[in-house]
């Protein structure tokens, strides 16, 4: 009489009915944590180029006012194209930092990096050895877990 591998087919059964449905819920979260995380790094990614864009017009003035310094100065020995030269030196240096710092900042940005360690983690909780039990503490502590009765009860 075997009525306790009855039960242990049915506690299987639904052992594994739930660790698909539990790895089925974790496939999704990950998929839902890379959708999120993708869109929060296309935000950050598109805010360092609209940067970009926006300190593009002072290195644009800054050329046109050193191109139009260095027409200046052919002319007479400085007078007003120092003043030229001064404001696109300031415009070249303003906006060439602007650019440098967003390009920095774009470059220095991780994409994806929750995702990624949830998916480390998950890989390493899926792949790690069962944890062995030091005992069946119930029988008295002889080590043979789950063990019938040579009886069969």
């Amino acid at each position: 009489m075997h009525v306790g591998s009855e039960q242990t087919e049915r506690g299987l059964t639904a052992l594994v009915g739930r660790m698909a449905d539990s790895f089925s819920r974790l496939v999704t979260q990950h998929l839902q944590l890379a959708r999120l995380e993708l869109e929060e790094d296309l935000k950050s990614a598109s805010m360092n180029v609209a940067m970009i864009a926006a300190f593009v017009p002072f290195i644009l003035v800054g050329y046109a006012f050193a191109c139009a310094a260095l027409a200046a100065v052919l002319f007479p020995w400085l007078g007003w194209a120092g003043a030229f030269g001064v404001v696109a030196l300031l415009n070249l240096v303003a906006g060439g930092g602007g650019v440098a710092w967003a390009l920095h900042k774009l470059k220095t940005r991780r994409m994806m990096d929750d995702t990624t360690d949830e998916l480390s983690r998950s890989m390493a909780a899926l792949t790690a050895p069962a944890p062995m039990s030091l005992g069946n503490s119930l029988q008295g502590g002889d080590g043979h877990l789950f063990k019938e009765p040579p009886h069969g009860r």
